[in-house]
């Protein structure tokens, strides 16, 4: 593509999500390719492109929404790994979740927990050697 917004976008969801994203994306190829190029012009390439907030606060914003909204794990579990490769820590990443409670309720943080464990999980077999 040779839309601006578009290669801006890409490469700012290569930058957060590495590969996650670009499954996500071509996960709708077949169905929807048109909303896969909006889902990287919108918000990567306009929205996470401005400046006055780092990668990592918005990070933490997005899986604090995604928390809050309760009902969006698979996406939950995508901006974790986000989080998590702009430099978010695992302590502010539950943090940040277990706020949520307040503003979301019990059970909608406690999914967010359980997606974190999840993630964190992952991580931990990625990082271990295997033999």
């Amino acid at each position: 593509m040779n839309n601006e917004r578009y290669k801006r976008g890409l490469a700012k969801l290569e930058e957060i999500d590495g590969q996650a994203g670009e499954h996500v994306i071509a996960s709708l190829k077949d169905i929807a390719p048109d909303f896969a190029t909006l889902l990287i012009e919108f918000p990567f390439g306009d929205i996470y492109s401005r400046p006055g907030l780092d990668l990592k606060v918005r990070e933490l914003a997005v899986v604090a929404a995604l928390t809050a909204l309760g009902n969006a794990a698979p996406q939950l579990k995508v901006h974790l790994h986000g989080a998590r490769n702009v430099g978010c820590s695992r302590q502010e990443i539950v943090e940040v979740i277990m706020q949520m409670a307040v503003y979301a309720g019990f059970p909608a943080a406690l999914n967010g927990l359980f997606a974190a464990k999840e993630v964190f999980a992952q991580e931990d077999t990625m990082a271990s050697p295997t033999t």
